[in-house]
């Protein structure tokens, strides 16, 4: 194609998933220096993205199933018409469907959007649908991460080698906002080590109890202190489910050891407060993927969820999981050994 090709790339999964798709985002800068890269991506996802060096504009929809109380069905569907109006006035040259195996919905909101082009995965096996006319087969691997499997749709830009590291970036107002009070609490010992209390996922929540265990057990080993980082609220919200109750706990049991208690109310707020820490220790998330984006070193816990397709991608990691799949089996001495182990390979002081 001559000149600058305007791209746009939908991706409209959760935020691990989005995370896991940014390197994309840099192989395509780097490919087309002088393109026009967007993306469009859910608005519970939005921050993921804002501001990433390698697009240029960031276009969100709202799924029904994250409306706030009192917002419009018809509403909601209203805008994303006149979003997707909006770009199809745009005269995008392609139209990327980011996301392993073939899309059915991202291929309706592309067919709206109008581009010359639809790049997407189709099934090794089947017809590709006629308006994919820049074909990639595919067909699952078990041993592909989540980051290698979307990262083969660049092979239609004629693009090789291996996936770079995931990348998102701080909101710089947010991370200064919480900087004096990381500081503060850094200076009592000697790494500061994230510490992530909530899941989606029943099968991948730690109990309170063993949160406690576990930071005793590392600031009397190794020196470190915490930050302690939640989704605030309620555990019974059906939308937004919170755990400042567990949270409470944690805190009562540690009330002795150097520790920030950091609610984040926002995804802005979570990637702010752990680009500040210098480990990070978690069960299998979103939370994870930011820590992995922000190329933090990171002990993770996995429950009912496949252990190679979402492992942190290119970092030092360490990774639990039990035979019956449930991190609640996990105990805080096999958290505490792995840390240990992480350090030795990292040569921490």
């Amino acid at each position: 194609m001559k000149g600058a090709p305007r791209i746009l790339l939908i991706r409209r999964d959760n935020i691990g998933d989005l995370v896991c798709t940014t390197p994309l985002f840099r192989a395509l800068r780097d490919r087309f220096p002088d393109a026009y890269l967007c993306a469009l991506v859910t608005s519970y996802n939005r921050a993921v993205l804002d501001h990433h060096p390698a697009l240029d504009r960031v276009v969100t929809y709202t799924k029904a199933k994250h409306l706030e109380p009192g917002e419009s069905l018809v509403g909601c569907y209203v805008d994303r018409i006149r979003t997707l109006i909006g770009l199809r006035r745009e005269k995008f040259d392609y139209c990327i469907l980011a996301a392993p195996g073939f899309q059915q919905r991202a291929l309706l909101l592309a067919r709206w959007v109008g581009a010359r082009h639809v790049v997407g995965f189709v099934e090794s096996r089947g017809r590709s649908p006629a308006l994919i006319d820049r074909s990639v087969p595919w067909h699952f691997d078990a041993a592909l991460t989540e980051t290698e499997d979307v990262w083969g749709l660049v092979r239609a830009f004629g693009i090789g080698g291996e996936p770079g590291r995931l990348e998102v970036f701080p909101d710089v107002d947010l991370v200064a906002t919480m900087s004096a009070s990381a500081a503060a609490i850094r200076q009592r010992g000697r790494r500061l080590v994230g510490i992530h209390l909530s899941a989606r996922k029943p099968s991948q929540r730690w109990p309170a109890q063993r949160f406690a265990e576990l930071m005793h057990c590392l600031n009397r080993e190794h020196g470190c202190t915490f930050m302690l980082l939640w989704a605030p609220g309620s555990a019974d919200n059906p939308r937004h489910p919170g755990d400042d109750a567990k949270a409470t706990g944690v805190l009562s049991s540690i009330d002795s050891l150097p520790v920030l208690a950091m609610p984040t109310p926002s995804l802005e707020s979570l990637i702010a407060a752990i680009s500040l820490c210098d480990d990070f220790i978690c069960a299998d998330g979103g939370a994870m993927h930011i820590a992995a984006a922000l190329s933090k070193p990171i002990v993770c816990m996995f429950g009912a969820s496949d252990a190679v397709r979402w492992r942190p991608w290119g970092v030092p990691f360490r990774l639990l999981q039990n035979e019956n799949r449930d991190v609640a089996t996990i105990d805080a001495e096999a958290v505490s050994r792995a840390y240990g182990s992480l350090r030795e390979e990292l040569r921490y002081i």
